[in-house]
């Protein structure tokens, strides 16, 4: 026993740092093993196939139609960080349009929606891709990032290269009824 408490004097705050260190490690394995304490890879709740609208504002191009097509491919980088290639499944794109009030009416409110004669080169455009994503509590997660409504992305093919930023998420065939199916699961497991 005195030689226990000869070693304790002995030792300098670092020592006990360490010492501290090291238990508070094997507490925090230990809860893991257990189950105790969720990790990334328990966090997923499926796999699945989404949708995602990237709008395009403000392309300037001077050809005779856009060169992104549907069914075709198209590379995306994710907060400039190259990803993959991904399948386009719709493109609308339509010149620039300006808001004019229309005179000479009693009611001062009317309006009309004119294309912009000031730009004509000049396009919006919405493209919708498909991928697989990991779907987790946080919502869709592609190539390590979630995907949600505002993230940048760039679309780049043979000769075009555009960025834009996601505007709308969507489920894919059956993925609404596989979540469906696991928030039952998790239901009946609960009761």
């Amino acid at each position: 026993m005195e030689n226990f408490l000869n070693t304790l004097k002995k030792l300098r705050i670092v020592d006990y740092i360490i010492i501290i260190g090291i238990i508070l490690a094997a507490i925090v394995g230990f809860c893991t093993m257990k189950g105790m304490r969720s990790t990334a890879s328990k966090s997923i709740d499926a796999v699945s196939q989404i949708s995602f609208d990237v709008v395009m504002r403000g392309i300037t191009y001077t050809g005779n139609e856009l060169p992104i097509k549907a069914n075709e491919t198209t590379f995306i980088s994710i907060r400039n960080v190259p990803y993959s290639d991904l399948q386009i499944t719709n493109v609308k794109a339509e010149r620039r349009k300006i808001v004019l009030p229309v005179l000479n009416t009693r009611n001062t409110k009317t309006v009309i929606v004119v294309e912009d004669v000031s730009q004509p080169n000049v396009y919006d455009a919405v493209v919708t891709l498909t991928d697989t994503a990991k779907i987790t509590k946080d919502g869709a997660v592609v190539g390590g990032n979630k995907i949600k409504i505002g993230l940048p992305i760039t679309l780049e093919g043979a000769d075009y290269r555009l960025n834009g930023t996601v505007s709308n998420i969507q489920l894919i065939n059956g993925a609404e009824e596989v979540a469906k199916d696991q928030q039952l699961s998790a239901v009946e497991n609960v009761q």
